[in-house]
């Protein structure tokens, strides 16, 4: 299934949710008023204290998947840099072995700036990594062939750190890409944004409170900002993207000739 699918119908499933629970609490505290004549104290310091638990748990995973949304934009810098370095060395190698070398970088680079467009597809994104794999020892192969010589040993050890390097950092990005907080942090999310919602719909039924309004518009902003978190965590699939940084491979791609 599309992840801007899933985010949109987890976001949706809390504002329902958290509206419904706040409403029929909100009348089970209208009732209890009710049946017992009086106001039945709910503590405000339990309240506050899970509002602010949700707050921090808020807080902590808007400012992980932020930070994680830098990381990946830095790697996809970092990747275009390493590929640009190895490509101009290979002006340090005889003529006769630039050629090849220059074709397999030319699809090096276009594989590599295609990974983001994979993202959204597991399969795809198998594939093209097995490709850009693929494509890494065949340029080795190409590199320790065309640095045999031994007038050309300076060379080999100007290129193939530089190679090293743009080998090294696919796994770099392949880990970034595929790091998240672990569902159980999700889940938590949840819970106790509901329990908020059900407190308070309870705390305004025992104080004659039936603004049905004030609780919808709680629910739709802790949807929305879980939105925005899960926009951040998966840049690829929403309003948050990485293209203009993709860019920059894909224009490296371009000027390999």
């Amino acid at each position: 299934m599309d992840r801007m699918l899933i985010t949109e119908m987890v976001c949706i499933f809390l504002f329902l949710g958290m509206s419904l629970l706040s409403i029929v609490c909100c009348r089970l505290g209208h009732s209890r008023l009710q049946e017992e004549g009086f106001q039945t104290e709910v503590s405000s310091a339990i309240i506050g204290a899970v509002f602010a638990l949700l707050g921090l748990l808020i807080a902590f995973t808007f400012s992980g998947a932020y930070s994680r949304f830098d990381v990946r934009r830095q790697i996809i810098v970092q990747e275009a840099n390493a590929i640009g370095t190895a490509y101009l060395r290979l002006d340090l190698l005889p003529v006769a072995s630039q050629t090849a070398l220059r074709e397999k970088f030319r699809a090096y680079a276009t594989s590599r700036a295609a990974l983001y467009e994979r993202l959204n597809d597991a399969a795809a994104m198998r594939e093209e990594l097995a490709r850009a794999g693929a494509l890494q020892k065949e340029i080795w192969a190409y590199a320790i062939a065309g640095s045999a010589d031994p007038q050309y040993q300076s060379a080999r050890l100007l290129l193939l750190p530089a190679l090293n390097e743009m080998i090294d950092i696919v796994t770099t990005r392949t880990v970034a890409i595929q790091t998240h907080p672990p569902l159980l942090i999700w889940a938590m999310l949840f819970v106790i944004a509901l329990t908020c919602a059900g407190l308070t719909g309870y705390r305004a039924g025992i104080c004659k409170g039936r603004g049905y309004v004030y609780h919808i518009l709680l629910a739709a902003i802790i949807a929305c900002v879980l939105y925005v978190i899960l926009d951040i965590e998966y840049p690829r699939y929403g309003l948050v993207r990485l293209d203009a940084v993709n860019r920059v491979l894909v224009n490296l791609a371009e000027t390999i000739k």
